[in-house]
C-alpha cells in the first residue's frame, strides 16, 4: 500500500485536539486509505529540566524548537516524548514548542504550542476576600495572602461557573515575599492597568489599586464571579492548593451543576470541609446572599484556616479592603438582631 505523508499544522492553546478515530475518518475521506494518524494529546513541563509531550501513537520526533531557544540535552521517544533540557527554566515562563513528528506509516503531524515551564517554588498562600458584586469602577476581585516567599508562575485560578476544565486566570512569573496581599481583579474597565510581577507595586493605576499591594487584572469586562460559587487555585501537578465555596441559597445548588461538581471535587481532596455530614451542600457553603459592592465576603485572618465556611463573614458596609488586611466589623442582618 501506497504510504501517504500527511502533515497538519495545530495552533493549540488548551491540552487537547480532535480524538484519534476523527483523525482516522478525516484521512480515510482525503485518502480512500484506512489508516490511524498520531494526534497530539498535550504538552507539559513535569520538571524545571524535563518536557512531555503526548501522542496517541508512538512517534519519532524530526525536529523540534522552542521560542524562545532552550538548549536540548536529549529527546527519549515514543507515545510519550521526554525532552530533557541542559539548564534549568525560569519558573512559569511561558514558551511555544514546535515539534515535527512522524509515526511508523511515515504519517507525520506538526504542532505548535505555548506551555508554561514548571515552577516548583508556588508559595503556600490563603484566599482572603472575595468581592461577588459590580458596582463601576470598583470591580469583582479575589485577594490572596501569601505565608511563604515563592514565584507566582503558572499557578492557575479557576472559578466553578466558568467551567472546571479552563482557568480564568493564569498567573506570570512573579517573585513575591510571605505576608504579601496579591488582588486579582476580575474585570479590566479602565486605563493605566498593570499586572505588577515586578517590585514595583504602584505600577498600576487603576482603581483600588494600592502601592503596597501586588494587583492583577484579568482582561475582561464580564461577570465571571457568582454568589453562588467556588474559588479555587491549583499547581502545576493539579493540587488544589486553597479553595473557598460559596452559596446564595443554603438549600439548593440551583442551576449551578458545575459549583456542585467542584464542592464535590474540592471535599475529595480536603479542600473544603463539610459541617459534619458526609457529603458537601449548599449549608457547608460561605452564606454569600448579605454580599454587596461593598459588603465583601472575608475570612477571619486571627485563626488558622480549616477550610470551613465558619472561617468566613460578610464585612460591614463600605468594609470591603482590597490589598489590606481585612475588616472584622461583621455584617448582622437585621432579623438576626
Amino acid at each position: 500500500m501506497k504510504k501517504y505523508g500527511i502533515i497538519l499544522w495545530t495552533v493549540l492553546i488548551c491540552s487537547s485536539c480532535s480524538n484519534s478515530s476523527e483523525a482516522a475518518e478525516a484521512i480515510h475521506s482525503v485518502f480512500g486509505v484506512a489508516a490511524e494518524a498520531p494526534v497530539f494529546l498535550n504538552c507539559k513541563a513535569v520538571s524545571s529540566q524535563e518536557i512531555t509531550f503526548a501522542f496517541s501513537l508512538p512517534v519519532k520526533v524530526l525536529s523540534l524548537r522552542f521560542d524562545p531557544p532552550v538548549p536540548v540535552e536529549s529527546v527519549t521517544e515514543g507515545s510519550l516524548v521526554q525532552v530533557k533540557v541542559n539548564e534549568g527554566l525560569d519558573a512559569g515562563e511561558r514558551i511555544t514548542s514546535d515539534i515535527l513528528v512522524e509515526d511508523t506509516h511515515q504519517n507525520t503531524l506538526n504542532v505548535l504550542v505555548p506551555f508554561r515551564t514548571w515552577n516548583d517554588r508556588v508559595p503556600s498562600f490563603v484566599i482572603t476576600e472575595i468581592r461577588t458584586e459590580y458596582s463601576k469602577p470598583k470591580v469583582e476581585f479575589i485577594e490572596i495572602k501569601t505565608l511563604s516567599p515563592g514565584n507566582l508562575g503558572a499557578l492557575r485560578l479557576f472559578i466553578a461557573s466558568n467551567g472546571l476544565e479552563t482557568p480564568v486566570f493564569e498567573f506570570p512569573p512573579a517573585e513575591v515575599r510571605a505576608g504579601e496581599y496579591i488582588v486579582i481583579h476580575l474585570r479590566s474597565i479602565e486605563e493605566g492597568l498593570v499586572n505588577e510581577t515586578g517590585s514595583n507595586l504602584a505600577a498600576s493605576k487603576g482603581t483600588e489599586a494600592l502601592t503596597d499591594a501586588r494587583d492583577f487584572w484579568i482582561p475582561n469586562s464580564k461577570k465571571l464571579l457568582r454568589k453562588t460559587d467556588a474559588v479555587f487555585f491549583m499547581d502545576q501537578s493539579d493540587k488544589i492548593l486553597d479553595a473557598v465555596v460559596l452559596s446564595e441559597n443554603p438549600d439548593s445548588w440551583g442551576s449551578k451543576p458545575d459549583v456542585a461538581e467542584a464542592a464535590a471535587m474540592l471535599a475529595n481532596q480536603g479542600a473544603w470541609q463539610s459541617l459534619g455530614r458526609s457529603v458537601i451542600n449548599p449549608g457547608d457553603a460561605v452564606p454569600s446572599k448579605n454580599a454587596t459592592a461593598t459588603r465583601s465576603i472575608c475570612r477571619d485572618e486571627r485563626v488558622s484556616d480549616s477550610n470551613r465556611a465558619t472561617n468566613w463573614y460578610i464585612t460591614v458596609a463600605s468594609g470591603a479592603t482590597p490589598g489590606k488586611p481585612n475588616n472584622q466589623k461583621r455584617y448582622t442582618p437585621k432579623n438576626a438582631q
